[in-house]
């Protein structure tokens, strides 16, 4: 187990309107902002894109297994976000449904706002945290340290 302790710093709301990506307009903010390391929660909808909903099987590194979403599908989920030698690394885990239908997973490369999300960001300040490539698993795994 690693960790570090920090303090809630900025709160921001955001609105991401019908047409625009939901993982775009995170990244783009965060950068605006210069916002290190936060978490996010959303709720709203999505009409399309693609998730990660697992691993094809249960070995290190997975081979993924992904799925694609079309239409209209209500979604909540949340992002954690910390910086990277490549800038900030966004990490986006959400649940949608759409009728009966249920998926649960990362969200990946694309997924355009249906309507409107809303996002509630948490600044973290005062963490040493970064999300470093780890060989073994082929991911960017977060890394803490209380004495980075």
């Amino acid at each position: 187990m690693q960790y570090s302790e920090g303090n809630i710093g900025r709160v921001f709301v955001l609105r991401i309107d019908d047409g625009e990506d939901l993982i775009k307009s995170i990244l783009e903010f965060v950068q605006m902002k210069n916002l290190k390391s936060g978490l996010g929660l959303f709720i709203g909808a999505l009409r399309d894109g693609k998730a990660v909903t697992g691993p094809e099987l249960p070995v290190i590194p997975p081979d993924q297994h992904f799925e694609t979403y079309e239409s209209a599908w209500e979604v909540f989920g949340m992002v954690t976000v910390y910086p990277s030698p490549e800038g900030p690394k966004l990490h986006i885990h959400s649940s949608m449904g759409r009728g009966r239908e249920a998926l649960v997973g990362c969200l990946r490369e694309k997924a355009s706002v249906y309507l409107v999300i809303e996002v509630a960001l948490f600044e973290f300040v005062g963490l040493n945290a970064v999300r470093e490539f780890d060989k073994k698993s082929g991911f960017y795994l977060l890394g803490l340290d209380e004495n980075l």
